[in-house]
Formats: C-alpha cells, structure tokens, sequence
C-alpha cells in the first residue's frame, strides 16, 4: 500500500501477534524493488488510540481479534491466505508469498 498509494494515504501496518519480519517475505518483495528489511513487527496496540480514515484487515484471524478503532470512519476486511507454512525447499517456501504478493497488490489496485 504504501509503495503503490502512498503519497495518497499515510501507511501504517501492524499484527495482532508481531514477530520478526518474516525472511521469504522480505525475499519476495526485494523481487519487486521493495525493501522491507529495515521494517519491523508492531503490535496493533501501538496504534489503538490513533484516528484512522480507513482501517484494513486482511486475514480471517485479524478479523476476529481485530480491536474496535472508534475513530476510524471505515473498516475494510479482505482475506488473504497466510504464506508463512514451513517449507523445507527455498523455492517452494517463496512461491506461496509471491503469490499472495502479487494478490495484495491486484486487490490495492482495483480498491485504492
């Protein structure tokens, strides 16, 4: 999003459950021209008292444990599949991130 409508909406990303940047997603956006690696896992709680036009989720699990953001005149949900299952090949372990790569970005294009 922030690579395709920045300069349109301030960007902000969080997990319900952060963790590090997962490795074959910063891989598969470095395909792109997109470097993710100096990013890191923020938890959604940094942001809960924020006033947001538009808050998004986009799998079903942070739908379910999404907090309310009172402020936020519009809440979209979209689900994606989760790419992160263990895959012992590399080749393998980036296709299902690519995929979903390139899904996120179609879904930006036709909705932003």
């Amino acid at each position: 999003m922030r690579h395709l409508r920045g300069i349109d909406y301030d960007v902000f990303s969080a997990g319900t459950n952060p963790t590090q940047v997962n490795q074959s997603a910063i891989e598969v956006m470095k395909e792109i021209g997109i470097d993710i690696s100096g990013q890191k896992s923020k938890s959604i709680k940094e942001f809960i008292d924020k006033t947001f036009d538009v808050v998004v989720t986009l799998c079903d699990s942070a739908k379910e444990s999404c907090p309310i953001f009172p402020g936020a005149k519009k809440i979209i949900h979209h689900s994606f599949p989760d790419p992160s299952k263990e895959y012992a090949d590399f080749d393998e372990r980036l296709e299902p991130f690519r995929e979903t790569r390139d899904e996120i970005e179609n879904w930006i294009k036709k909705n932003f």
